[in-house]
């Protein structure tokens, strides 16, 4: 990419931090509505309209969704990508996952409604994830990772194995892997790209350029778009900067040694992944002992909501075994 000045630089951080997560901006709910909304139901909730509920640990209040859990069984922590808050994840996939386990997704420290200042290491947001899982009363779980969500998901497994029952990682990679400490030119590229054409920056990011991919891209798009209130707040730019910060340092760390990791791991992505090259994937199915890889043809970043129709069976039938 050619050099551009500070203030240009910083818009784009802007947009980028406003594009990517794609979500309406609200107002932070007071103490009051945090505690009311504590007690509402979610019981019959589809991902479209479970309520937004806060706990606090380690001085920070989470936001959170939670869907299943008169399912029981071991929970399924959703752990987000870059840029991204609750109203990020695909409702095809939380639907799909949550109609036989219980689901929770959660926004990072200092994202979206959660408050604090974000962290802008893989490491720190692995801790927050711990001390999230631990407030929920959780003894073990289940982690599905997407993107910057599944290097988080590594560190966890690492940190703290005992409470992790099984691994869905997609669209990711091992730590020091080629490409990924150059995932905020690759964002910033496709940030100008749809501003000049008129689209979301995941248009390019997550899809490929095909008819299928396009296809697939605007589909998810307006699927992001079902549920219309109590959406979440978008991430801020500083709580961006400092997520690219933590991708970079992640892509230059040296990678760790997954061999250790026993837990059984589906490891996910499109065969043309150009935020997190799908070599990556490959690389991490071969690091972890007890792995199954899918990769899904003509299909980007966002493979498994593009594939959401195969995904979500194959991820029940993985959780199940």
């Amino acid at each position: 990419m050619p050099r551009i000045s500070r203030a240009v630089g910083l818009c784009l951080v802007a947009l980028s931090a406003a594009l990517l997560s794609a979500c309406a901006t609200a107002d932070k709910p007071s103490t009051a509505a945090r505690t009311a909304t504590r007690a509402t139901t979610t019981q019959n909730a589809t991902w479209t309209s479970a309520p937004t509920q806060f706990v606090s640990a380690g001085g920070v209040d989470f936001a959170y969704r939670e869907l299943g859990q008169n399912n029981g069984g071991t929970p399924v922590i959703l752990l987000v990508h870059l840029a991204a808050v609750l109203d990020n994840w695909d409702p095809r996939v939380v639907d799909g996952i949550a109609a036989k386990h219980h689901v929770v997704a959660f926004d990072n420290r200092g994202v979206g409604a959660s408050s604090g200042s974000a962290a802008n290491t893989m490491e720190q947001m692995a801790d927050d994830a711990i001390t999230f899982i631990k407030a929920k009363g959780f003894q073990q779980v289940d982690l599905l990772g997407f993107s910057m969500g599944g290097m988080v998901a590594q560190e966890i497994v690492l940190k703290q194995p005992q409470l992790v029952r099984k691994l869905i990682l997609a669209g990711t990679g091992p730590a020091g892997g080629p490409g990924i400490s150059t995932v905020a030119g690759v964002a910033n590229y496709d940030l100008m790209r749809a501003t000049f054409t008129g689209q979301d920056p995941k248009q390019y990011l997550f899809f490929t350029r095909t008819p299928n991919g396009i296809a697939a891209g605007k589909a998810f798009l307006q699927r992001l778009q079902e549920r219309t209130e109590n959406r979440d707040k978008a991430i801020a730019v500083g709580a961006y900067v400092a997520q690219l910060q933590a991708l970079g340092a992640w892509g230059q760390k040296r990678p760790a040694d997954l061999s250790v990791v026993k837990q059984p791991a589906l490891v996910v992505n499109g065969d043309d992944d150009r935020m997190v090259p799908t070599l990556n994937t490959y690389d991490l199915a071969r690091r972890l002992p007890n792995s199954e890889l899918v990769i899904y043809p003509d299909a980007g970043h966002g493979g498994i909501f593009q594939y959401h129709q195969d995904f979500v069976p194959r991820a029940l039938a993985f959780l199940a075994k």
